[in-house]
């Protein structure tokens, strides 16, 4: 019995059922993150170098010559022992790099914020 369908498409009209994802700067962020992951202890000292070296000098200079606010020192030493916590308790990578590169993002407000006002 040869009867006709009328619920398929022509071959002449395809439709495209492909989509295209839009890659956030978020998810290329977690790929970065996701390749850094042989690099980690490359990361713990850059971490420990950065914070002891430019980061926890930076409120003395800020107070001593800016006359900034005492509590800008409470703030630098959560951001290191922050860092300081997730790199030796064996947090991931994600982890590592996020609280790296947010403590670097809030000293930099704190900088021009001290400087501006």
């Amino acid at each position: 019995m040869a009867t006709l369908k009328t619920t398929i498409d022509a071959n002449w009209a395809h439709t495209d059922n492909a989509t295209t994802q839009e890659i956030t700067l978020w998810q290329r962020y977690l790929a970065y993150a996701d390749k850094q992951a042989g690099n980690r202890t490359l990361w713990f000292f850059i971490t420990l170098l950065v914070h002891g070296v430019l980061i926890l000098a930076l409120p003395a200079v800020l107070i001593y010559y800016y006359n900034a606010p005492v509590w800008i020192l409470g703030i630098t030493m959560t951001c290191f022992f922050a860092n300081l916590i997730a790199n030796m308790g064996g947090a991931g990578i994600r982890t590592t790099l996020s609280f790296f590169y947010a403590s670097v993002i809030i000293h930099l407000i704190m900088i021009v914020l001290v400087l501006a006002f």
